[in-house]
C-alpha cells in the first residue's frame, strides 16, 4: 500500500470511529442525545472526500493529486457556504433578542432584566452576547462592553447594537428607541444579503457549470474512441495534465468565488 493511500484509509478510519461511552454521556447530559449516531453532513463528506482520494490513489500519482485538489477545493467552498448560513442565522437570532428586548423595554422593564429575557428566548451568540451584557449590567458594569464579542462571526452586528447601548447609559436617551433604529438597520442588511445572494445565485451556478465542460469534453472523446480516459490515468503524460487541468478548474471556482465575494452584501 503506498504511502498517500495508507494516510487517507487512516484518516478515513480516524473519522469513521464512533464516540465513545463518555462522550455519548456529555451529548445527553447537554440535550443533544441522537446526535453522536449522526454524522453532520460535513463529517460525511470528509469521510467521502479521503475514501475519494485514497481509492483515486490506486490509480496513480496523477489520479491522487487531482483527487485531493477536488477534494480541497470541494471542502474549501462547503466551509465558506457553511459560514455564511451560521452568519445569517446567528443574524436572524439577533433580530429576535432585539425585539425581545425592545418589547420588554416599552413595558418598563429594566434594561438588564430584557437582556436577561432576550437571552432565554434565543439562543446561540446572541444569546450568550445578552446574557454576559445582563450580567455585567446587574454587577454595576456595562452592558455594552458585554455585549460587544470581537472574535464572533456576528462581531460588527453586535457592535453596533453595543453602541446604541453605550450612546443611551451615556447621554440619558431612550434605550428602546436607539434599539429601535438598531432593529430597522439590521433587518435591512438581513434583506440586502439575502437579495444579493440570491442575485449572484446565477453567476456562481454558472461558474460550476464551465467547470463541469471538460467532463463533457471527456465523455465527446469517448464517443469517438479516444480513449481519453486511459491518455490521462496512464503513467506518461496524463500523470501531469490530469492534476494540471484539475489545479485549472479549481483555480476558475476559487476566482469566482472570490470575484462574486466582493460584491457588497
Amino acid at each position: 500500500m503506498t504511502p498517500p493511500l495508507a494516510l487517507a484509509c487512516l484518516s478515513a478510519a480516524i473519522l469513521a470511529v464512533p464516540p465513545t461511552s463518555g462522550a455519548r454521556r456529555y451529548l445527553a447530559m447537554f440535550g443533544m442525545r441522537g446526535r453522536a449516531r449522526k454524522l453532520p453532513p460535513h463529517r460525511l463528506f470528509r469521510i467521502a472526500a479521503y475514501l475519494g482520494v485514497a481509492g483515486a490513489a490506486l490509480a496513480g500519482i496523477g489520479a491522487f493529486l487531482a483527487a485531493l485538489l477536488l477534494a480541497l477545493t470541494a471542502g474549501l467552498r462547503g466551509r465558506r457556504a457553511r459560514a455564511a448560513q451560521r452568519h445569517r442565522a446567528e443574524c436572524v437570532a439577533l433580530l429576535e433578542g432585539l425585539e425581545t428586548v425592545i418589547g420588554e423595554l416599552r413595558v418598563g422593564t429594566h434594561p438588564s432584566a430584557a437582556a436577561a429575557v432576550a437571552a432565554g428566548e434565543i439562543e446561540g451568540i446572541a444569546a450568550r452576547a445578552f446574557a454576559v451584557g445582563s450580567a455585567r449590567s446587574r454587577l454595576g458594569g456595562s452592558a455594552a462592553a458585554g455585549l460587544r464579542n470581537p472574535e464572533s462571526i456576528i462581531a460588527a452586528e453586535l457592535a453596533r447594537i453595543a453602541d446604541a447601548w453605550q450612546l443611551a447609559d451615556h447621554h440619558g436617551l431612550a434605550l428602546a428607541d436607539l434599539l429601535t433604529a438598531a432593529r430597522a438597520d439590521l433587518s435591512s442588511r438581513i434583506r440586502f444579503r439575502d437579495k444579493t445572494t440570491a442575485a449572484l445565485a446565477g453567476a456562481r451556478a454558472s461558474a460550476v457549470v464551465l467547470s463541469a465542460l471538460p467532463l463533457l469534453g471527456i465523455a465527446l472523446g469517448h464517443l469517438m474512441n479516444a480513449a481519453p480516459l486511459h491518455v490521462l490515468l496512464a503513467s506518461g503524460p496524463g500523470t501531469v495534465l490530469l492534476p494540471l487541468g484539475t489545479a485549472l478548474i479549481c483555480s476558475g471556482l476559487l476566482w469566482a468565488d472570490a470575484i462574486t465575494a466582493q460584491v457588497p452584501t
